[in-house]
């Protein structure tokens, strides 16, 4: 078993821990949670571009996710700590089959049996400020939360939020690493442009600075920030998000711009990339209808960090529609069976068309996705809060394989205390 612990912060290493404990708000105000997490995974490959001719990736796995978040210590200034543990074990693999996420593969081509990981983050708090040292988990416009695979990833450094005027939230952080999700260890920081991991070079930073500011009734959102991988990108951008209630109906919008170029000793080379996105929503009832354009700009595809999600409009887990120059259209529906009685149950269907794309190869790329996904919450017996989510997928392109994907995942939480 791939264990990697991370030792307790020297923030708190002169306060003893007995100490701390006896603090009221450490203990009382603690929480611990239990994830269980099935993840069943499978894709079939064709018309393959690229050097990996392997066919398919399928696996099947099991996760434990345990979250930890202490109270803070009485005082001006508050101290706590929190912390997360994380197992994999292998459920069914084989060497022509890896390469899902779920699981690490070993230099001998197998999926590891299991892996294993428990980060710990010192946090402290003055006011409406707070500071954490260790291992984090970010959610930023520059930076998504993507727990989209058996475990979630995690990053080291250290981040501060502010939010002591009302409806504005600053944030700032400085990550040096990160710990992927089907990787127990410490890796150094990558890019990827469009679809591309630029495995020739990483960075010793990810430096980020953005505001949030709600106003109009939480109604309407605007952020700015800023992100530097250092010595590969820099990246701007500006989102507006607002939503509209108008009779028996919901109105929404999120929009959002990126601006990103090189930086510093430019590891990868040039990087030139303007990315627009849009997505508008109309609520009723049930359904919930969306109707989205992304556009992309400049020599290279949409950076980001390696294995990173985005809040583009149009990325969806399978194709990215973030090539050079692409621009893509998305028609979407959401469904909630609450509407007719049947509360836990909820769909959604997505097509997302693209071209325009500058494949380099003296012709125009083209792509397109279709998603369907189903997912139910048990609402009452012994199996309360058990959910079971079914996905399948079929995307194609003229430049990239194409995939056929199903995905079958089954999440219980417990709360321990």
């Amino acid at each position: 078993m791939n264990h990697k612990t991370r030792a307790f912060p020297l923030l708190l290493s002169t306060l003893p821990f007995s100490a701390l404990a006896a603090e009221s708000g450490f203990i009382e105000d603690s929480t611990a949670t239990l994830q269980l997490r099935n993840y069943y995974f499978s894709r079939d490959f064709s018309d393959i571009v690229g050097p990996s001719q392997q066919s398919r990736a399928e696996e099947w796995a099991q996760g434990f996710i345990l979250n930890y978040k202490s109270g803070y210590t009485q005082g001006t200034v508050g101290f706590g700590l929190d912390a997360i543990g994380t197992l994999g074990i292998k459920l069914d693999s084989s060497p022509d089959r890896v390469n899902t996420g779920l699981l690490p593969v070993q230099e001998d081509g197998e999926a590891a049996d299991d892996y294993s990981r428990l980060g710990v983050a010192a946090k402290m708090r003055l006011s409406k400020t707070e500071l954490k040292v260790g291992e984090l988990q970010p959610n930023l416009p520059v930076l998504v939360y993507s727990d989209i695979r058996l475990l979630p990833p995690s990053y080291q450094g250290a981040m501060v939020t502010s939010s002591e005027i009302a409806g504005l939230t600053l944030q700032a952080g400085h990550l040096t690493g990160t710990s992927l999700r089907n990787e127990a260890g410490d890796d150094k920081l990558q890019a990827q442009l469009g679809y591309q991991p630029q495995r020739q070079a990483s960075s010793d930073a990810f430096n980020y600075a953005g505001a949030d500011y709600a106003f109009n009734g939480n109604r309407t959102t605007a952020s700015a920030w800023y992100a530097q991988l250092e010595d590969i990108y820099e990246q701007r951008h500006l989102g507006l998000k607002h939503f509209e209630p108008m009779g028996d109906w919901i109105l929404g919008a999120n929009l959002g711009f990126y601006d990103t170029r090189e930086e510093g000793k430019q590891l990868i080379g040039e990087v030139d990339n303007r990315a627009f996105y849009s997505l508008l929503s109309a609520k009723r009832g049930g359904h919930t209808f969306y109707l989205g354009y992304q556009g992309m700009y400049g020599d290279q595809g949409f950076p980001k960090v390696f294995a990173n999600v985005t809040p583009l409009g149009n990325e969806v887990p399978t194709y990215e529609f973030a090539s050079a120059d692409e621009r893509s259209w998305q028609v979407r529906h959401d469904y909630d069976f609450a509407a007719l009685g049947i509360p836990g149950l909820t769909t959604t269907l997505r097509y997302i068309r693209g071209d325009n794309v500058d494949t380099g190869r003296g012709f125009e790329g083209e792509d397109w996705e279709r998603d369907l996904d189903i997912g139910y919450v048990i609402q009452s017996g012994s199996l309360k809060g058990l959910g079971v989510r079914i996905r399948n997928v079929t995307a194609r392109s003229n430049y990239r394989t194409d995939i056929d994907e199903n995905r079958l995942i089954l999440n219980y939480s417990l709360a321990l205390f």
